[in-house]
């Protein structure tokens, strides 16, 4: 499930870039950046699939990620930052109609003003035995969005790519199991870990935004 966008919104001149380098991205062997953020293809061809919309917009000047904060009452991964998306459901064609219906559904995104681009392959993750396809998106008509059930997400943050690259917002965080990944720290936005900030680095390098960084500067993990 592909589009493009329509002559009256052109593209900007990131969008092509990016494209290319993540149509780069296959094969059997997990790219650097997806091994440095502990992020493994799945193993297991009946894993449970799921899709998350990672949806950029030109954000003058530059891109920025549109990003949900979980609701701090849900029983799994509360007040996490993460991308809309979720579990593939019977009726869903592919992994972008996934994620479109899971933007819809979570924050009111209208499909109509999303050109899916194509799609990173996908990440096991093994903690909760799915298999996620990250989905390149353009916001080609940008519009206010809110949390349609408070109940699953508190708030949507609408984050700039700049900020992200910025060597003084990266560091490594220490996951619960031990091993560590990238981590992000943007005001006004909840520290950024996990899968999410695994994918958000693979994106920096996809799209040659990626600063040099501190690996060695450890952000601390709020118990919850």
């Amino acid at each position: 499930m592909t589009a493009e966008p329509s002559p009256e919104a052109a593209a900007p001149p990131w969008w092509g870039p990016l494209l290319e380098s993540s149509r780069a991205e296959t094969g059997e062997r997990v790219s650097a950046p997806a091994r440095d953020a502990a992020l493994l293809y799945s193993p297991d061809d009946d894993a449970r699939t799921a899709g998350v919309l990672v949806l950029l917009r030109e954000s003058g000047p530059g891109p920025s990620v549109l990003l949900q904060e979980r609701a701090g009452g849900l029983r799994h991964h509360p007040g996490e930052i993460a991308f809309p998306g979720g579990a593939t459901e019977p009726s869903d064609a592919d992994a972008a109609a996934t994620a479109l219906r899971e933007a819809a559904e979570e924050l009111g995104v209208e499909t109509s003003t999303v050109a899916v681009g194509g799609t990173l392959p996908p990440v096991w993750i093994p903690v909760s035995g799915f298999a996620v396809t990250p989905v390149l998106a353009l916001w080609t008509e940008p519009h206010p969005v809110d949390p349609v059930d408070h109940g699953e997400v508190a708030a949507a943050h609408q984050v700039p790519i700049a900020e992200l690259a910025d060597p003084a917002n990266r560091g490594s965080v220490r996951y619960p199991s031990g091993r560590t990944g990238p981590g992000f720290t943007v005001p006004g936005v909840p520290l950024i870990w996990g899968f999410t900030a695994g994918v958000l680095s693979w994106l920096l390098d996809l799209g040659h935004w990626a600063r040099p960084w501190n690996t060695g500067r450890m952000m601390r993990l709020d118990p919850r």
